[in-house]
């Protein structure tokens, strides 16, 4: 019973760590139409977004300590909660920090 459970969180430590996505890839095949043949073909870089990261309050903290805690800045914590109060801040809330 406890081997299952280690190797069921390690399952999902390891997929919360790879975002639990898959990379998605398009490819491009040959030109074949006449008018278009001569048009340059030009592929779009993927473009790869780290999944949010939250943070949860505990007593006595502010922005300012949890943004030195998390190595972000302090405007930027407020940017991604707009909708939260700095000096309202309750233990057990849950903050995005990245």
């Amino acid at each position: 019973m406890v081997f299952l459970l280690g190797v069921t969180i390690a399952v999902l430590l390891i997929r919360s760590g790879l975002g639990g996505r898959t990379p998605h890839t398009t490819t491009l095949g040959p030109v074949t139409h006449a008018l278009t043949a001569s048009v340059p073909v030009t592929t779009a870089a993927a473009v790869t977004t780290s999944a949010a990261q939250y943070y949860t309050v505990q007593h006595g903290d502010s922005f300012g300590s949890i943004a030195a805690r998390e190595g972000t800045s302090v405007s930027r914590i407020e940017q991604l909660n707009p909708g939260v109060s700095s000096t309202a801040l309750h233990v057990g809330q849950k903050i995005r920090v990245k």
